[in-house]
């Protein structure tokens, strides 16, 4: 566990004051890495493997302003600066070559990276090196994207942009019915440097959709040139060494567990589309089964090698029929009016008090990146579940650290904050 670096990225009332933030514009990283000497084969978005992929973080909205357009995505990410990549080894598909791929977000398609020997396979970077008839997906960070504007704590942002990447898989998995596994345990320094990142970009997780086969793979001959996904890049050793420091799992457990989700897949595809992070709320009760509803979504297990626990503290502030206050686990820790506390703590954004439920994430288990994406896959299922239900969210990742602590009255790490209401 990072403790070392959690604890120096923490805000509180006097640090966010102390150390304003000032975004250099002239360095604004670039949202779009593309591989763009290799050949592109584009999404059929009328067949279910190519809506499957898009649906990963494809484009679904545009945004333009005066001199500048903002491309927005099936994920959410914190200040829309996308640090996650997309790469899929795809064996056995229908209409693909077998082969390492690129998820060109820019250009709707896939960049065939290397095309696949019969014995080769990233399965080579896993304990189990069983070929995988299927799909492997495997997400990175680069992250530059992120620390552009948020500095040392981006390394928070980069993992739970990627957990929610990842909660976007599960979603368009339950569309097509597809069973998927997270994996957190791999080589991930081996993959790296066989991509080409050189330290600018970092594989955090990759997930297993297929079936296993009888056969190993020997080897993994591809070897990929340096490609910029930045345009402007500065080192940041404060994020490397986290990142180094944190690739390892300790004491955890495979969970077993699959989710099993009540979503007609008609109206899921349409919250994937739709999905948008509210800006501000109209102080709107919504009804106990709504909430229901979005917690039962985000308390499905998720399928890894790490069965670490997230835990999902929320203040009720206006839904009908249930008393305002703390909860946890559907019990009341304690009673009361908090939604002036709860924008508070959030650094100080109506969001947090305007809202009709704001959640906390924190976790006192020991393996940090697998639990900060485990948060931001949590959040993916509350903003999915949300916007299915017709509520808007907001996932919130600044928040004065040790005074939310403090008011939960737990020694955990605080992962994430979410709102939700109308």
């Amino acid at each position: 566990m990072s403790v070392t670096h959690h604890e120096a990225t923490k805000h509180s009332f006097w640090s966010v004051r102390k150390n304003p933030n000032f975004l250099d514009w002239s360095k604004q990283p670039i949202p779009f890495k593309i591989y763009g000497d290799y050949p592109l084969v584009p999404l059929d978005l009328d067949a279910p493997l190519g809506k499957c992929i898009y649906y990963l973080g494809g484009i679904n909205a545009k945004k333009s302003y005066p001199g500048v357009e903002y491309y927005l995505r099936t994920v959410p990410s914190a200040g829309a600066l996308y640090p996650t990549e997309i790469y899929i080894q795809m064996r056995g598909m229908e209409d693909f070559a077998d082969g390492i791929y690129h998820f060109d977000v820019a250009n709707a398609g896939l960049r065939l990276l290397y095309p696949l020997q019969a014995d080769e396979g990233v399965e080579i970077a896993l304990r189990d090196r069983r070929k995988v008839e299927g799909c492997i997906v495997l997400f990175s960070s680069i992250y530059y994207r992120s620390s552009w504007k948020y500095k040392n704590r981006a390394f928070r942002y980069c993992l739970l942009d990627a957990g929610h990447a990842q909660g976007a898989l599960e979603m368009s998995t339950q569309i097509f019915e597809h069973a998927y596994t997270l994996h957190y345990d791999f080589d991930k320094a081996l993959l790296n440097e066989k991509f080409g990142f050189r330290d600018r970009e970092f594989f955090l997780s990759l997930a297993i959709v297929g079936r296993r086969k009888a056969e190993r793979v020997q080897r993994l001959g591809i070897e990929l040139p340096f490609v910029d996904g930045t345009g402007n890049f500065e080192p940041n050793e404060t994020i490397e060494a986290a990142y180094h420091e944190t690739m390892g799992l300790q004491s955890c457990r495979p969970m077993l567990r699959h989710p099993r989700f009540t979503f007609m897949k008609e109206r899921l595809e349409e919250a994937i589309m739709k999905r948008r992070s509210i800006r501000e709320f109209s102080a709107q009760p919504i009804k106990k089964e709504q909430l229901a509803f979005i917690l039962e979504a985000m308390r499905q297990p998720i399928p890894s090698d790490c069965d670490d626990k997230v835990r999902i503290w929320y203040v009720i502030n206006r839904v009908e029929g249930m008393q305002c206050g703390l909860y946890l686990d559907g019990e009341l820790i304690k009673a009361g009016d908090f939604r002036q506390k709860a924008g508070y703590l959030c650094l100080e954004q109506a969001l947090g008090s305007e809202s009709a439920v704001t959640f906390f994430l924190t976790s006192g288990a020991r393996n940090y990146q697998p639990l900060y994406l485990k948060a931001g896959h949590i959040g993916h299922r509350c903003y999915i579940a949300s916007e299915y239900l017709g509520i808007g969210c907001s996932g919130i990742g600044a928040y004065y650290d040790d005074e939310v602590r403090e008011f939960l009255g737990t020694q955990d790490m605080v992962l994430y904050a979410l709102a939700i209401g109308k």
